[in-house]
């Protein structure tokens, strides 16, 4: 028998399940905060599931997620802190273990995401120079500064161009969100590859390696550990499902989003968040998306306005008429439109996920001196 034969489909109260019999836990605290975990968990994910397509992939729905991944880990954190004595003793020890090394792969995760922001930052330099050329304040327009949007527009192809090429050699990556060197070599014992990505880097392979380790519990494993692995599968297919969102959404070295997602629909969390994985493999694969650097929706509208200005700008006959400036004037106010959206919203993307790895790296400093300090007792 698996776990998921302990859960009722839909919103389930109890975690064990014998043939008619509930069994009990050795504490009735211990089991309502599980529970409880298991609702909040499900309730955050049916909301951002319930989102509007076009919200999917936005900025701000990327922020939604990494909000609920943060709230989410802290309810864990506290889980372990309040069962300490448990998750110190065999097997779960090895169980809390695990999960400390997988956030290794996510620490990295965050770090390339970074990388992806300061790449897409880069973008806004010919946007900004193709808004001035032709902005709307002016009167006329003439060839000159249509000669610098489409230098601007070959710009920005080429930049998007070399993000899709995810096979292309990529420099050697050393940023992080570390905050100083010092930071970075005191916590170097519990994170030393996630300092620098180098050039054989994959997304795709850490998310692989990550999918197939994460397996859910048997009932026997959960009947040893009072549930609380539960909590632990629950996290980690959380934050496998978080990173692989976020290398959907974003510029990536090799971006590769096809893993293996399996869960069954009996954990109360696992019909929105499959339900979700769902819908952005979906949208991979429309047209116009399949051969994109990012499936985020700001890059999309990058993508959208600037075949926009490239079209226009390949029929232009000067001087142009009334009707072609109207609809040179209706372009560059879309544009502007994406250029403030892209601007204001990376710097609040690039927050939470700075947010994300450091909150990461906290609970793997407090889990492994949690052990330490079991050890020398």
């Amino acid at each position: 028998m698996t776990a998921t034969d302990f859960f009722n489909e839909g919103s389930s109260s109890r975690f064990y399940r014998g043939r008619d019999q509930v069994q009990s836990m050795d504490s009735p605290a211990r089991e309502l905060e599980l529970e409880a975990f298991q609702k909040h968990v499900a309730e955050r994910f049916q909301d951002l599931a319930a989102a509007q397509s076009y919200e999917l992939l936005s900025m701000a729905w990327i922020r939604r997620l990494l909000d609920i991944f943060l709230c989410s880990l802290e309810e864990f954190k506290m889980i372990l802190i309040n069962n300490q004595r448990n998750h110190n003793r065999p097997p779960m020890d090895r169980y809390v273990s695990d999960f400390l090394e997988r956030s290794i792969k996510a620490l990295d995760v965050c770090n390339a995401i970074r990388d992806g922001i300061e790449q897409m930052k880069q973008w806004q330099k010919p946007l900004e120079i193709i808004i001035c050329a032709i902005d709307n304040s002016q009167r006329s327009y003439g060839e000159g500064q249509f000669r610098r949007v489409k230098r601007a527009l070959v710009d920005l192809a080429i930049a998007m161009l070399e993000e899709k090429d995810s096979s292309s050699a990529v420099p050697q990556r050393n940023r992080s969100f570390c905050r100083s060197k010092e930071a970075a070599k005191s916590f170097s014992q519990f994170m030393s590859r996630s300092w620098s990505l180098s050039r054989s880097w994959s997304a795709a392979k850490q998310l692989q390696a990550f999918s197939s380790s994460v397996v859910a519990p048997k009932s026997n494993e959960i009947t040893s550990t009072n549930g609380l692995n539960v909590a632990v599968f629950t996290m980690n297919y959380l934050l496998l499902f978080v990173m692989w969102s976020l290398v959907a959404a974003i510029p990536f070295q090799d971006r590769g989003i096809v893993i293996h997602f399996c869960v069954s629909k009996q954990f109360q969390w696992a019909a929105p968040v499959v339900s979700l994985h769902d819908k952005i493999m979906e949208e991979s694969k429309k047209r116009g998306r399949r051969n994109t650097c990012g499936l985020l929706k700001e890059i999309h509208d990058i993508e959208k306005c600037a075949r926009n200005m490239n079209e226009l700008t390949e029929s232009m006959e000067f001087p142009l008429n009334e009707e072609k400036e109207m609809e040179v004037k209706k372009r560059v106010g879309e544009l502007k439109v994406v250029y403030e959206e892209v601007k204001h919203g990376l710097d609040s993307l690039e927050r939470h996920v700075r947010q994300a790895f450091h909150k990461i790296v906290r609970i793997r400093v407090e889990g492994f001196n949690t052990f330490d300090r079991r050890a020398n007792d």
